[in-house]
């Protein structure tokens, strides 16, 4: 049986999927303040290397743990589901099959508690002015 990766399409359908998502939650006011410092060519560069090596794909994901990356943020649990909401909607309009997109999100759920920082509901919430992101990619 092919791996999720291959059934993805491998890296350029993956690396597609995760402009599609970073441009669609900067877009979001439910999310869009959390990415505010953010480094988008950064974001999108370990975004689809992540994806791409939890799949099964060639790749090495080198970026900062979850838990490193997020911790100071303050990112609810309303911002998580709706992060989510998001990925969903652009598997979804790449027509990913359901089977698929579940395998997807079965794989990245269990970073939730390394990425949730406040158990709320609420959404759109801003950045600590204490928060520092990763420096850009060299």
């Amino acid at each position: 049986m092919a791996s999720l990766y291959e059934r993805l399409g491998g890296l350029d359908a993956i690396r597609a999927v995760v402009d599609a998502t970073v441009a669609r939650q900067g877009a979001d006011e439910r999310i869009a303040r959390k990415f505010a410092r953010t480094d988008l060519g950064r974001l999108k560069a370990n975004f689809a290397d992540q994806i791409c090596e939890t799949t099964g794909g060639p790749c090495t994901y080198t970026g900062r743990s979850m838990t490193e990356t997020h911790q100071g943020m303050g990112v609810t649990a309303g911002e998580f589901d709706a992060f989510v909401e998001d990925v969903v909607a652009v598997l979804d309009q790449f027509q990913v099959p359901s089977a698929d997109r579940d395998e997807l999100l079965g794989l990245l759920g269990p970073l939730r508690p390394e990425i949730v920082e406040v158990e709320s509901p609420q959404t759109g919430t801003a950045l600590p002015d204490s928060f520092e992101p990763a420096p850009p990619l060299a």
